[in-house]
């Protein structure tokens, strides 16, 4: 997993505009510059945010790509609950469940 790269682009995508418009027009062209893993691309092309949090994600990131690609409070709150339940638990970053502990902050 290349969490970092998968940070960086949705942290690229919260704050520029031009980088936003090469998400609609041109996604491979835009995937082609980070360094992502076949599941990352996926879950970045379906807007699988349950995915990119048990992925590791920030929260404080992440929840600004849900909104931009149009997601509610509550939507995006259920989404990460979701992936918990679908993918289990948080693999990197932050929420990362260590010591056999549960990951996950929600």
């Amino acid at each position: 997993m290349s969490l970092y790269s998968l940070q960086k682009l949705i942290y690229e995508l919260n704050r520029d505009p031009r980088v936003q418009r090469a998400f609609t027009e041109d996604l491979d062209g835009l995937l082609a510059n980070y360094r992502l893993t076949p599941e990352e691309e996926a879950a970045i092309r379906t807007d699988d945010v349950g995915e990119l949090y048990i992925m590791g994600v920030n929260g404080q990131i992440l929840m600004h790509f849900a909104a931009w690609r149009g997601f509610e409070w509550d939507e995006y709150i259920q989404a990460m609950k979701d992936g918990l339940k679908k993918h289990g638990q948080v693999k990197g970053g932050l929420y990362a469940a260590v010591d056999g502990g549960e990951g996950g902050a929600v």
